[in-house]
Parts: structure tokens; sequence; C-alpha cells
């Protein structure tokens, strides 16, 4: 094992051109969690490429040479004669023990309760950070997000290999049912579904038990792969589903629902700002702390919204909501309404706000 320590000790980090993300590492010591392809590894690298050559030790805790019994018998005692102020564990399994560091950092799909870590949960590119990715910053750069998603890698794979790309890296991650949930859940964006109804489905053309079933279900949950959104005030309603990114729904399925897709893009914006909301009956994203009202309508016009709005009424007096925002894909304007300001908002400009 030392002679396999050294190679990872000496080995050069290669790490191409970096686009600085929104979260970056000090000198504490983290637990970096996100789904395969986040962007996870290119984190740690750039931060290591701050470091000096012979302060860390990088390990990628897959690799199939690694004997994790003789890793754990002689990493301590490695890291000690070398001195190693900062210990990386990507791909970490929870039977590498970990050692005596200044600095540790492990990376990993599953989260795992260690006090003395600082979590960071590292999603896909947001907008914002997308659009360093981008040449120019016009209407093309939101078609290319609809097309690419959020994850990083996606840049540099060829257009035609994209969907294979996805599935592969999804595959070789996840188990069997995991994946084939996930390819359901890729049917169901943005729509109200419970883990019975999935089984109930996946049950015609498999064998597997309802207990396998919700297990996997709530392990795709933990690791973030899919989204779960309350009903306002009834927690035990039917939750609605979404994807960790857009990017996942043509690679798994060929259904096609445009403001489904559009719903979900904009939950993940939601979520990656770490904003609190819930929907309703005809309500898409309800907003408590701000009294806002979110709703997607990419392609819309001033009859439908009316139309809308007069349907939504009741929720508006009962919460005293103080503004309906309509996210478009290019539309601008808005209408007069007594009780709440009803404006229509272009998706870019309303992400890249405050």
């Amino acid at each position: 094992m030392d002679i396999l320590l050294e190679e990872f000790y000496k080995t050069d980090l290669n790490l191409e051109k970096y686009h600085q993300r929104k979260v970056f590492l000090d000198e504490r010591s983290y637990q970096i969690n996100g789904i395969t392809q986040s962007g996870k590894t290119k984190l740690v690298k750039n931060y290591l490429h701050s470091l000096k050559k012979n302060s860390y030790l990088y390990i990628d805790c897959s690799d199939i040479r690694i004997d994790i019994k003789e890793l754990n018998k002689n990493l301590s005692l490695f890291c000690n004669r070398n001195k190693i102020d900062v210990l990386v564990l990507d791909n970490y399994v929870n039977n590498i023990e970990f050692v005596n560091v200044s600095q540790l950092i492990i990376c990993s799909q599953m989260h795992y309760d260690v006090e003395f870590l600082e979590t960071i949960w590292l999603y896909p590119l947001d907008y914002e950070e997308f659009l360093a990715y981008e040449h120019k910053y016009d209407s093309s750069a939101l078609n290319h997000f609809f097309k690419l998603g959020g994850l990083p890698s996606m840049h540099k794979v060829n257009a035609d290999e994209r969907n294979m790309y996805i599935q592969k890296a999804l595959k070789y991650t996840l188990s069997e049912i995991e994946f084939d949930i996930l390819c359901f859940c890729a049917k169901m964006v943005s729509q109200k579904v419970s883990p019975y109804t999935i089984y109930e489905r996946l049950k015609l053309t498999r064998k597997i038990s309802k207990d396998k079933l919700y297990k996997s279900y709530e392990q795709l949950l933990e690791k973030r792969y899919i989204h779960e959104l309350e009903k306002i005030d009834k927690p035990k309603a039917t939750k609605k589903l979404y994807l960790c990114d857009i990017s996942l729904k043509a690679a798994l399925t060929v259904d096609k629902h445009f403001g489904r897709l559009f719903e979900n893009m904009i939950y993940l914006e939601l979520l990656k700002s770490g904003i609190e909301c819930y929907y309703d009956d005809g309500i898409d994203f309800y907003i408590p702390h701000s009294e806002e009202v979110l709703l997607a309508m990419p392609f819309t016009d001033e009859r439908a919204l009316f139309k809308k709005i007069e349907q939504i009424e009741a929720f508006i007096f009962t919460q005293q909501v103080k503004k309906v925002t309509i996210i478009t894909m290019n539309l601008e304007g808005g209408i007069s309404h007594p009780f709440s300001k009803v404006e229509m908002i272009p998706f870019d400009i309303w992400a890249l706000g405050d």
C-alpha cells in the first residue's frame, strides 16, 4: 500500500481551465456532497493547486487498487512521515478511517454525520454559474442552458454523445433500481407523485418489493438526485417532484413537455438560492418569506395571464400575497390588480436578479 500511496503523493493533479463556483474552500475541514458530475472533484483540485505540492495527498477512493484494510493500516503513518497537512478522500466510502491531519476533505454523494467537517452541498450549475462558460450573454445563452443543463462536464461532450454520457454516468453511480426510479421520475417532472405510484408502475415491468423501492427512493432524495416540494400547510399531501438537473429529462425519457421542464428549472434556481417555497393548487411556487407567488408560464399573453390570475385570486386573498411574478422565456410587462403587484419577467433577468 505504501507504493500506491507514494504514487498518489507524487502524481501531479491535472486541472483544465477552472470556472469559479459560488462556493469555495478555505483552511477548514469539509465534506463536499453532490450528485455525480456536479463538480466536486474540480472544486477540490482547484483548491489543492493553491497549496504547495508536497503539503497534500489526494486519494480517489474508487481506485480498484486500494485495499481498504491496508489503507487504514498505512495512511496515518504515511501522512506523518511525509508531513501531509491536507488529506483529500474523493469518492469517500465510510469504512475508510480518518487520520489526524490539519485539514481533511472528503467528497461523496452521501452525507455523513461528522461533527468536525463543514458540509458543502454542491449542486449543478445555476444559470449565473453557467454563464461563465458562455462566450456571449444573449438569448442564445438561455437556449444553450436548456440544451446542456447544469452539469459542468456537458460543455466538453459532443452534442450527439451527451445523452449517452449522462446515462452511463448515472448507471455507474446508481443501483439498478435507483436508476429505474430516476427514469420514471424524469417522465413525471413537476407533477404530484408519491412513492406508491412509482411502485405501482414499476412492478408492472420488474419484480420489486415495496420496501426495496421505498428505500431506494429515499436514497435518491438523500443524495439529491430528486427533490420534493410540499403543499402549503399540508405536509402529508402528495408532493411535487423535481429532478436535480434539467438535462436528465432528455437523457432518460423521450417525453416532451417544455412547460414542466421550465418549472423544474425555476425550482432549481430557488433551491440553489436557499429559498423556502411551497406549491398549492394552481400555484407553482409560493414564497412565504416575501409573500410572493411565482408562476412558470414560458409562453403567455395578457389574456392567458388575466385568466390565470382569476383562477388563483382566492389564494391571493387568503395568503395576503403582495406580489405575483410570472416567469417567461422573453416577455416583460405587467397587469393591474387591486391587491397584488403582477408582473411578467424573463427567466434570465429573474435568475440573475437579487
